[in-house]
C-alpha cells in the first residue's frame, strides 16, 4: 500500500517564508485531519498536497510519484480536493455540478457513459440530494450547497479525498452525517481522507491521526490520544480546557474553561489546558 510523502517542503508568500523544512508521511487508507488555530497553515498545507499551491522547495510524492511531474488529469484521478470557498456559475444545476466530478475520467471522445452516470447517481444518493438534482445550486441552502460540492468530489471517485472544512454551513446533525459518511468511505471503500476541521472534538472522534499545526510548523502527528495532551493544547491554542474521555469513542474531549481562571485553580483538572478556535484561512 502506498502513501503520501511531503519531502522538505517550503512555502513562501511574496518571498516571505511561511513553512520551512516540512516533512510528513501520511499513510494511505487512513483518516487524517489537520488541526490548528487560524493562520497556522492548515488550508495552505492541504492545497500543497493537492497541487493547488506550488511549494518554493521540496516535493509531494503520491504513492512514490512526484505530483509535480504527473499530468493534471492523472493527479485528478488520484485526488479530489474540495476547497473551503466554492462558487458555481449561476443557473448551474446540482446534477451539472456533480457530473463535473467525472471530468478527469473523460476525454473529447468519451463522455457520460453509463458507468459515469451510475457513479454520479451514487454520489447524489449518498449526499441525499436526489430531490434537488434539477435545482440551481445557488438557490439551495448553505448546507445543501456544501453537500452538492462534496457529492462532486465523491463523483470524482479517487482513492484520496482532500477536504477543507467539509462541515462548513452544516448543522450538527448534518455534520455528523458527513463525518459518518467519510468514515464509511474509509472503512468500506478504502478511501484515504485528508481534511481540515476546526472542531477539535470531532477531529479527535473521526480521525486515525491528527496533524497539529502552529504558525506554519508541524507540532505533532499521531493518534488523537497520543498528541492531544493538555499541555499541547495550551501551547497551540492558548486557552484553558478541561479534558475528559468521550464515553462513546474513548477519544479525548475538551471542554473550554473561562480564560479568567487561574492555571492553578483547583476547579481546573491537571488533565486539561488548551482549547480551540474556528478557522477561516484563505
Amino acid at each position: 500500500m502506498g502513501n503520501m510523502i511531503l519531502d522538505n517542503i517550503a512555502i513562501h508568500f511574496e518571498d516571505t517564508p511561511f513553512m520551512e523544512n516540512l516533512h510528513l508521511q501520511l499513510q494511505r487508507g487512513k483518516i487524517l485531519t489537520l488541526v490548528g488555530p487560524n493562520g497556522s497553515g492548515k488550508s495552505t498545507l492541504l492545497k500543497t498536497m493537492g497541487r493547488i499551491l506550488k511549494p518554493a522547495e521540496g516535493q509531494v510524492f503520491l504513492d512514490g510519484k512526484s505530483i509535480a511531474r504527473l499530468p493534471t488529469k492523472e493527479v485528478a484521478r488520484q485526488m479530489a480536493l474540495l476547497p473551503q470557498k466554492t462558487q458555481s456559475p449561476e443557473q448551474f444545476r446540482v446534477l451539472d455540478l456533480v457530473r463535473l466530478g467525472r471530468y478527469p475520467h473523460q476525454s473529447l471522445w468519451k463522455r457520460n457513459t453509463a458507468k459515469d452516470e451510475e457513479i454520479v447517481h451514487r454520489a447524489l444518493t449518498q449526499m441525499d440530494l436526489l430531490p434537488w438534482i434539477h435545482q440551481e445550486v445557488h438557490h439551495l441552502s448553505g448546507g445543501q450547497q456544501q453537500r452538492a460540492w462534496i457529492a462532486m468530489a465523491l463523483a470524482q471517485d479517487t482513492p484520496y479525498l482532500l477536504l477543507d472544512e467539509p462541515t462548513t454551513f452544516l448543522d450538527i446533525a448534518h455534520q455528523l452525517e458527513i463525518l459518518e459518511l467519510l468514515k464509511m468511505l474509509n472503512e468500506q471503500h478504502g478511501k484515504t481522507i485528508i481534511m481540515v476541521l476546526h472542531d477539535v472534538n470531532l477531529a479527535a472522534r473521526y480521525s486515525h491521526e491528527l496533524i497539529l499545526l502552529k504558525e506554519g510548523s508541524v507540532v505533532a502527528q499521531g493518534a488523537p490520544l497520543e498528541v492531544l495532551t493538555p499541555e499541547r493544547f495550551q501551547e497551540i491554542f492558548n486557552i484553558q480546557v478541561h479534558c475528559v474521555k468521550d464515553p462513546i469513542t474513548n477519544t479525548p474531549y475538551f471542554i473550554p474553561v473561562s480564560s479568567s481562571y487561574s492555571p492553578l485553580s483547583p476547579t481546573l483538572s491537571h488533565e486539561g489546558r488548551g482549547g480551540r478556535r474556528e478557522e477561516e484561512e484563505g
